[in-house]
C-alpha cells in the first residue's frame, strides 16, 4: 500500500471512463440526497455512469430511480437484482454491466463529497494501482452512540487497511480497476458480510497490482443511533471475522473472559466514572467519555456473538463470473 501523492497536472489529464455502482434496499428515502451528492461531483460528467441497483425493494426506490434516470443531467442507469437478495449480487450485477475502465462502489446510505470522484480517481494514473479505497467519515450525529463511534471513527478505512493479513478497502468508498474483476472474478454473491475484504484479497493474492489510500475521496455515512442498531452491527462484524475466516484461515477474535469483564466493569466504576466526573465539571469530559467503557463492552460482545453464532454457508463459497 502507498500514500504517495500525484501530480495534479499529469491526474488532470487522466480522465478514464468511470462506472459508479450503488446497491440499494429500501432506499427510498435515501435516494434523493445521494442522487444530490452524484449531480455535485466535479468529476466530467460524461465520462462517469451512475449504475444504481434496486436489489428487491419493497418500497418506491425502483420507481424513483426510473424517474431520476429520465430528469437527470447526469447519466443513471437504473437496474434490478432480484434473483439474490445480497449487496454483492447486486453490485455483480451493475459491473456486468458496466461500461467503464474504473468501477466505483459505495452504499445508498453514503453521502460522497464534491470531489470524492476525483480524488479516489487520481491514484490509477500509476498503472501499478489496481484498488484504490476512500475515506470513510461521519455524518453530524446528535445522539450518544453516533457520537461515541465518531470518537472511535469505528467506519474509517484505517482500520480496515491496517488487516493483520492483507490491507482492505470497505466498500462504502472503494474503486478497483474492470481488469481486475476480469482475472480474480466477482464479489462472492450469496456471502453476506465480509465480500470487500475477500475481493480485495483476491485481486492482492493474484499480484494483479497494489492497493492505494486516497484521504481525501470522502464519503460521509451516518453512524448507529440505537442499541438495537449498533447490536446489529457489531454482530455483522463478528459473522465477517468468521467467513473470512473460513476462507482464508485468518485468525478469530479473541473472546474476553467473565472475568476481564468483571474487571474492566469494575475498573471503570472505580477509577473511570470518578475521573470523568471530575472532568465534567470543569467542562473536560462529556457523557460520551463517562459511558465509553460500556459502550465498548456492549460491542465486542455483540461481535463476540456475531463471531461464535456464524458458519459459512456453502453457497457462499461461490465465486461470481463475468
Amino acid at each position: 500500500m502507498n500514500h504517495q501523492p500525484v501530480d495534479a497536472t499529469t491526474a488532470t489529464r487522466f480522465l478514464p471512463m468511470v462506472s459508479v455502482v450503488v446497491p440499494i434496499y429500501n432506499g427510498e428515502a435515501d435516494l434523493p440526497e445521494l442522487i444530490n451528492c452524484l449531480l455535485s461531483q466535479t468529476y466530467p460528467k460524461d465520462r462517469v455512469e451512475y449504475l444504481l441497483v434496486d436489489n428487491n425493494s419493497s418500497d418506491r426506490t425502483l420507481t424513483i430511480l426510473k424517474t431520476s434516470a429520465e430528469n437527470c443531467p447526469i447519466t443513471i442507469r437504473p437496474l434490478s437484482e432480484t434473483q439474490i437478495q445480497s449487496s454483492y449480487a447486486a453490485r455483480n450485477t451493475g459491473i456486468r454491466a458496466a461500461t467503464g475502465e474504473i468501477m466505483v462502489f459505495t452504499d445508498a446510505d453514503c453521502r460522497p463529497q464534491p470531489q470524492w470522484l476525483d480524488a479516489l480517481i487520481q491514484p490509477f494514473v500509476n498503472q501499478e494501482v489496481v484498488i484504490v479505497a476512500g475515506e470513510i467519515l461521519a455524518l453530524p450525529g446528535t445522539t450518544l452512540l453516533e457520537q461515541h463511534a465518531d470518537r472511535q471513527e469505528t467506519l474509517s478505512q484505517k482500520h480496515t487497511l491496517k488487516h493483520s493479513f492483507r490491507p482492505y478497502g470497505q466498500t462504502a468508498n472503494l474503486a478497483i480497476r474492470h481488469i481486475a474483476f476480469e482475472k480474480v472474478g466477482l464479489f462472492r454473491p450469496y456471502l453476506t458480510t465480509g465480500g470487500d475484504a475477500d475481493i480485495c484479497w483476491r485481486i492482492l493474492g493474484e499480484n494483479i497490482g497494489r492497493l492505494e489510500f486516497a484521504p481525501n475521496a470522502i464519503v460521509q455515512h451516518r453512524h448507529r443511533a440505537t442499541l438495537q442498531e449498533l447490536q446489529g452491527q457489531w454482530r455483522r462484524y463478528g459473522r465477517s471475522n468468521r467467513y473470512l475466516h473460513e476462507l482464508y484461515g485468518v485468525d478469530l477474535m479473541r473472546e474476553m473472559t467473565p472475568r476481564e469483564y468483571g474487571y474492566r466493569l469494575a475498573r471503570w466504576l472505580l477509577k473511570e466514572v470518578p475521573r470523568d466526573i471530575k472532568k465534567a465539571l470543569v467542562q473536560q469530559a462529556t457523557l460520551v467519555d463517562l459511558l465509553s467503557t460500556p459502550i465498548g463492552l456492549f460491542t465486542a460482545r455483540a461481535r463476540t456473538a456475531g463471531q461464535r453464532d456464524a458458519k459459512l454457508p456453502e453457497n457462499a463459497k461461490i465465486i461470481a463470473r463475468l
